[in-house]
């Protein structure tokens, strides 16, 4: 039974955030006429599904790590005379339905419809989660400086209010352990309000082994200080639309943002490789977050959504950000590429996801103690 407190929330979730990528392909394929066959959440063999008045099949299938949309007659990999020898089988009224007709900008928005969609609902989950559950407020104010430690050497002190970590505004004291971890360079500037006056101290934090408040294991900066609530009260406040909306769109910003620097400082050799993750260790922690309740399920699905949006833009071949990639060869050529050259990039996209899924689970693997 306790395993199914994981698959069940991780299910769930996949199911959600998958069916919202998937639709925003759907979406603008619809909106500019291109014939859908399949809308599927799922691989491998159909476990159910139901065929609309259009002709599209909407279908669960077994292996729920992932979806896909079929457009009519649709292949992978086009060079221009694959293309023409494509048009030669169809009437002309399907060849209006064929995506390869589309022009250029129709195409890129069908493909980036997916990851637009994915942004769109951690938007919508976070200003759901500010409007009927409320933002905190509460000005983070130092009450201990380790001796010793990195703020300490700083100059930092106690009663100093923290206003600003990296150059991000600091609003809640909760935000503050976020930006420190959040970091990729090897020291923090963190700016705080000291008697009506501000000041700005540079900080190398350092990094520990600790275990996140689910209980698992991980690297975190520390500065060395503890940060309590300015008047000792917390300030949560419910936000009205347009407020919810626009931290909602900072905190989707704020996490894209993050996860970006974070892959680059990887490529240079500093990033931490053990914190990635795969399908496992998501199951992990989507049912260890699903136990305190909805807002936090919901927060979670959202930060789900922007990884899975932001992924799928990376321009590696199979992916949504392969495809555009190549409408931008198209766009600078004013042809496709051709056949070899298309496959020859699919064939290295595939290396590289099966390497990243062999990393990431060896990761999923170490994390449940099984090396």
């Amino acid at each position: 039974m306790e395993i199914l407190n994981f698959i069940i929330p991780f299910i769930v979730l996949l199911t959600v955030v998958v069916f919202i990528h998937e639709y925003g392909h759907y979406y603008f394929a619809k909106r500019y006429g291109v014939g859908v066959t399949d809308f599927s959440i799922g691989f491998g063999k159909e476990i159910f599904g139901v065929n609309d008045k259009d002709g599209t099949r909407w279908k669960f299938c077994l292996i729920p790590l992932g979806g896909y949309v079929k457009f009519f007659g649709d292949r992978n990999v086009f060079s221009q005379a694959e293309q023409d020898e494509l048009l030669k089988k169809y009437n002309e009224n399907d060849r209006r339905k064929l995506f390869v007709t589309k022009p250029l900008y129709q195409r890129s928005l069908i493909v980036f419809g997916g990851p637009l969609a994915n942004f769109i609902l951690a938007i919508v989950i976070f200003t759901f989660i500010y409007m009927f559950s409320g933002k905190d407020f509460t000005p983070a104010k130092i009450s201990e400086v380790q001796n010793g430690s990195p703020a300490f050497s700083s100059g930092l002190q106690v009663n100093d209010v923290i206003k600003s970590i990296n150059d991000n505004k600091i609003r809640s004291v909760l935000e503050v352990s976020t930006h420190i971890n959040a970091s990729t360079t090897d020291t923090i500037e963190v700016g705080v309000l000291r008697n009506e006056q501000e000041l700005t101290f540079l900080i190398t934090p350092t990094e520990i082994l600790s275990e996140d408040n689910l209980g698992n294991k991980v690297k975190r900066k520390i500065i060395g200080i503890k940060i309590s609530p300015l008047d000792n009260e917390f300030n949560k406040q419910r936000l009205g639309p347009v407020k919810a909306i626009y931290y909602a769109a900072g905190e989707t910003w704020f996490v894209t943002k993050t996860t970006l620097k974070f892959v680059g400082s990887m490529f240079k050799g500093k990033g931490d490789s053990s914190q990635l993750g795969g399908p496992i260790r998501i199951a992990k922690i989507t049912g260890q977050v699903a136990q305190f309740g909805l807002i936090a399920f919901l927060s979670i699905m959202a930060y789900i959504s922007i990884s899975l949006g932001l992924i799928n833009l990376f321009p590696i071949p199979l992916l949504d950000g392969g495809h555009l990639m190549f409408y931008a060869f198209e766009k600078i050529l004013g042809r496709p590429l051709s056949q070899k050259t298309q496959e020859g990039f699919f064939r290295i996209g595939l290396i590289l996801l099966f390497s990243l899924m062999f990393f990431t689970t060896f990761n999923d693997l170490k994390d449940l103690g099984l090396f």
